[in-house]
């Protein structure tokens, strides 16, 4: 069997041709990266999400488990166990997907029947093999105004299989010492232009938008600081990128597809703030108070709503206005099918009246694999049992591509001293 042999399970209908030729044309090495976004509300230092959407996942409520970084990390062996392994792990260097715990190595947002976790793959292509721009959406708005959850919202909504979440807070300049204790007395201004390396921010948004991969900042606000770690992040069909002067640049506006404003009230923001200052960055109210009368308002009103000019759609209460994120989705949903990112279709069809290669081969159809397809086409199967009979499957896959290989023809003795004419892998 050569190198470029497939085998399959099943005779192809127009549906499973696209997904079979879906994996021909698309040339993108799947990797995962795991990371977050500082939201406006609670308070994290992952600044940065690939979302992959699940169809398959669990209906409920929002759920959120914490993401890992994605750094290098060492593999433990058991506790009490001397027995090293003869060959050395892997260190793992990508998040992996474990949703059992509130720990969970990827970040999960489960909404109604589907399930959004992070993920990224570099780069991104159209059915005939060529690259293809993502769209790029800007989200604008006062701090704590409810940027995020609209890009949250945004996110269930596109039903797209991978969106990249940026946010602008991970791209605050480094401080010095005196601008630490600035910092350390609310004396900061930490919504002033100058308190963002724009340089910094450009050179990511043009790679994620080229599909290369990138390293995020990560800032601890708590420590008013970088962290030793960065965020690895990669393009996808969707890039938002969100934070209060995303309209502030002239090069980041020129890099937007679609702009967006989220217009929340004065009064609500400053709540928000509050609670989030005090509770999660440990801020007294005194302090809070002090720097948003005397550096957050005053540049909300000077450098924040003047930008609101350059806004394609102005979305009023944030998360709240699902007229307006719906508004949005469909716009996208526009732009990537004039983009190619719809394949089923063209995919679907792309085969009829064409023969299939000599190197494709179809995994004869026995009981066996028919009941295994049973459970696994089924859509009331559980998820425990269809990982299972997948499995199962997957086996007989192998074992059939196995038969392919070159064999020589060998003879053995037996315990017995029988001679045994068997085969051997040549």
């Amino acid at each position: 069997m050569g190198q470029c042999d497939r085998i399959v399970t099943t005779p192809f209908s127009p549906l499973k041709m696209s997904s079979a030729k879906r994996q021909l044309y698309d040339t993108a090495l799947h990797s995962s990266a795991s990371s977050d976004t500082d939201s406006d509300v609670a308070e994290r230092n992952d600044c940065g999400d690939s979302v992959f959407a699940d169809t398959n996942g669990e209906n409920g409520s929002m759920d959120y488990c914490c993401p890992a970084s994605p750094t290098t990390v060492p593999h433990q062996s058991w506790k009490g166990s001397q027995t090293r392994s003869p060959r050395p792990r892997r260190q793992r260097t990508t998040s992996m997907n474990q949703t059992t715990t509130i720990s969970s190595s990827e970040s999960i947002i489960r909404a109604h029947n589907r399930t959004i976790y992070t993920a990224g793959r570099p780069p991104w292509y159209n059915y005939a093999g060529q690259q293809v721009e993502p769209f790029v959406i800007g989200i604008c708005g006062g701090s704590a105004s409810g940027k995020t959850t609209v890009a949250q919202k945004i996110i269930e909504s596109l039903d797209v299989p991978w969106v990249t979440l940026l946010s602008m807070d991970c791209f605050y300049k480094i401080l010095n010492d005196k601008q630490h204790h600035q910092a350390g007395h609310n004396e900061y201004n930490f919504d002033h232009p100058d308190a963002f390396d724009i340089d910094l921010m450009v050179e990511v948004l043009k790679k994620l938008k080229e599909g290369r991969k990138v390293e995020v900042p990560v800032y601890n606000f708590v420590t008013h600081s970088r962290e030793l770690t960065t965020k690895t992040m990669y393009g996808a069909n969707v890039i938002i990128f969100e934070g209060i002067l995303v309209f502030h640049s002239p090069d980041i506006l020129k890099l937007l597809d679609m702009k967006v404003f989220v217009d929340t009230d004065a009064d609500v923001r400053l709540a928000r703030r509050l609670k989030r200052d005090i509770s999660q960055r440990g801020r007294d109210l005194e302090g809070v108070l002090k720097q948003y009368s005397t550096m957050v308002q005053p540049s909300y009103i000077n450098y924040i709503a003047p930008s609101m000019a350059h806004a394609d759609i102005i979305v009023p209460r944030g998360g709240e206005n699902k007229v307006a994120i719906q508004l949005i989705v469909q716009h996208v949903h526009t732009q990537l099918q004039l983009r190619g990112f719809k394949l089923r279709e063209t995919l679907a069809q792309s085969y009829i009246g064409q023969p299939m290669p000599d190197s494709l081969h179809l995994l004869p159809s026995t009981p066996q694999v028919k009941g295994l397809h049973t459970f696994i086409r089924n859509h009331a199967t559980p998820r425990d049992e269809f990982i299972f009979y997948s499995k199962r499957l997957i086996r007989l896959v192998i074992e059939y591509a196995l038969g392919f290989l070159p064999f020589k023809d060998v003879s053995v003795e037996t315990p017995q001293g029988v001679s045994y004419a068997g085969k051997r892998l040549g």
